[in-house]
């Protein structure tokens, strides 16, 4: 039987039952029943607990600046399954992703596919095909045991390690770490991405024999009135124009990107033909990544971001700081498996009005608007809030509260952004 796109991924949600199930045995039995087609000549893979979007975003922008073929993997998508798998900037289309199911389902056989390994596999598959230059591939959860560390990457990227998916990862900083440190390989370099690594991060990464390259060690910014200075230990050094990304955190994430390329073009890869400085530039000004801080204007100015945790609501605490308004209106709502009191205590008596907004409608992980309120009233008891049952009608309350010169930002999970972005674009 044909299937259109849809079908397919409604197929993939029900033939396992489990929609996670870490291990690499049957997605890699699948894989090399393709053909392991390697998706680039040079591969960079990209883990860690909050970054790796906009990380992926800026190496894509970067490499294309160069003049490379860029193939990037990301996950979740925002409004469209499609914006997981992109060629040249473009996403892929449905007749190419319905054509990768279909080799990946005749190559399975008997052996139980994830949603996300399905997605895994078809991206591998349509940058082989593509024959790209370089595949940016994002890690969906951890590292050791996700289904993209079947790849061998030229370079890894841990972006940040934090406080989430407990459950599978373990319970602190340290055992996290450790099995984010999983996408290394040994000889190769990997970017540790974060100033302050957990122990166990460094510990692993050094068991596996990676070339680790540190933020603050082997690589550091300098901030100043009219940009900013990335410089290496080798006495590299660039002066660089701002991200186009707003939050101050995406330095960062730059800054961590650019030792991703730096690594590349130091071993002689593809990258080091090009005008490095140039293509970096060009890229920091080109970047774009939806929901992100992203504004959608208006007055009040409307922004939306997928922060979820406590370390991306610290992100949004010292851009909020950095950026002012009069009052600030929020449209929140959040997954039930996720640290809420810790992302409310971030963000604090920064937020004038909660506007609170069930998920349990649109996802059996979403959390429903009661238990969200009781949080909130434990965490914050002098809280100003209102409840409502979706997204949509929380927006509404927040649009009717708020004045002209102040803010509403709408945050909490992807659920929230697709809400309020496809409301913006209806």
């Amino acid at each position: 039987m044909t299937r259109n796109l849809a079908e397919w991924l409604t197929y993939q949600e029900r033939v396992n039952a489990h929609s996670i199930e870490l291990g690499l045995d049957r997605v890699r039995e699948v894989w090399q029943r393709m053909g392991a087609p390697a998706p680039a000549g040079t591969v960079i893979t990209v883990g860690g607990t909050n970054g790796k979007g906009s990380t992926v975003a800026l190496l894509e922008a970067m490499l294309a600046a160069a003049g490379l073929r860029v193939g990037a993997f990301t996950s979740p998508h925002l409004l469209d399954y499609n914006e997981r798998v992109r060629i040249d900037g473009a996403d892929a289309d449905d007749t190419a992703l319905v054509t990768s199911f279909e080799r990946i389902e005749t190559a399975r056989a008997e052996i139980p596919l994830t949603y996300f390994e399905f997605g895994t596999l078809a991206a591998l598959d349509l940058f082989a095909r593509a024959g790209v230059d370089v595949a940016v591939l994002e890690v969906g959860l951890g590292g050791r045991l996700d289904a993209v560390n079947i790849i061998d990457a030229d370079v890894a990227i841990v972006t940040t390690v934090d406080l989430d998916h407990m459950d599978w990862l373990g319970p602190d900083r340290d055992s996290i770490g450790r099995e984010k440190a999983g996408i290394a390989r040994a000889g190769r370099p990997v970017i540790v991405g974060e100033l302050d690594p957990p122990d166990g991060l460094l510990e692993a990464l050094a068991a596996r024999g990676a070339r680790v390259e540190r933020a603050g060690h082997d690589f550091r910014i300098e901030r100043h009135a009219d940009g900013w200075r990335w410089q290496h230990r080798d006495g590299t050094a660039m002066e660089l124009p701002d991200p186009a990304l707003a939050a101050p955190v995406q330095f960062a994430n730059a800054a961590a990107a650019i030792a991703a390329l730096h690594a590349l073009w130091t071993d002689d890869m593809p990258f080091a033909s090009k005008d490095v400085f140039a293509a970096i530039s060009a890229g920091l000004h080109e970047v774009r990544v939806p929901a992100r801080l992203q504004s959608l204007g208006g007055d009040p100015l409307l922004i939306v971001d997928v922060g979820h945790n406590p370390q991306a609501a610290r992100a949004l605490a010292e851009w909020m700081d950095a950026q002012p308004a009069s009052r600030v209106h929020a449209v929140y709502g959040a997954l039930a498996d996720k640290d809420v009191a810790g992302v409310i205590g971030a963000l604090g008596s920064r937020v004038a009005h909660w506007h609170l907004a069930g998920l349990d409608r649109v996802t059996p992980r979403g959390l429903a608007v009661a238990a969200l309120a009781s949080i909130l009233q434990q965490t914050l008891p002098q809280a100003r809030f209102d409840a409502h049952d979706d997204v949509t009608t929380a927006l509404a309350a927040a649009r009717a509260a708020a004045q002209p010169g102040e803010r509403i930002l709408a945050f909490g999970s992807f659920f929230v952004a697709a809400a309020v972005v496809a409301e913006r674009t209806d």
